[in-house]
């Protein structure tokens, strides 16, 4: 059995994907500008891309299936480790002393936040 999904939590799903697209972006732009910290910001920016698409994906996967407690428990701890894997990737981020490293920081920042609000009280609630 399907249900609705609160607003709140399409918003956290979007905001995951739109922050899996950015970080798929800045892994390119490491990897285009080359040298060893560049190749190991580009691997962290893959890692966050997957972190965040996996988060999203599991949010969705909650609402498609008959949720329950423990389901709805798992996604938020989920939501709750991409949003610390976010806030490690945003500092790395900012070191880089680049506008464009900088937006990306934002965004990790503000799905970081997102997703810490995520409990699994929210992810029961249907809209």
């Amino acid at each position: 059995m399907t249900r609705q999904m609160s607003s709140q939590m399409q918003q956290c799903i979007d905001m995951c994907n739109e922050c899996h697209n950015m970080c798929e972006q800045m892994m390119s732009r490491c990897m285009e500008m080359g040298g060893d910290q560049m190749m190991r910001m580009g691997m962290m920016m893959m890692s966050c891309a997957d972190m965040c698409r996996m988060t999203a994906d599991m949010m969705m996967r909650c609402t498609s299936m008959k949720a329950d407690m423990d389901m709805a428990r798992m996604c938020a701890r989920m939501c709750e480790m991409n949003a610390d894997m976010m806030m490690q990737c945003a500092d790395m981020c900012r070191q880089m002393n680049d506008p464009q490293m900088n937006e990306c920081a934002d965004m990790m920042m503000r799905c970081a936040q997102m997703c810490r609000s995520m409990t699994p009280e929210t992810m029961m609630q249907s809209a």
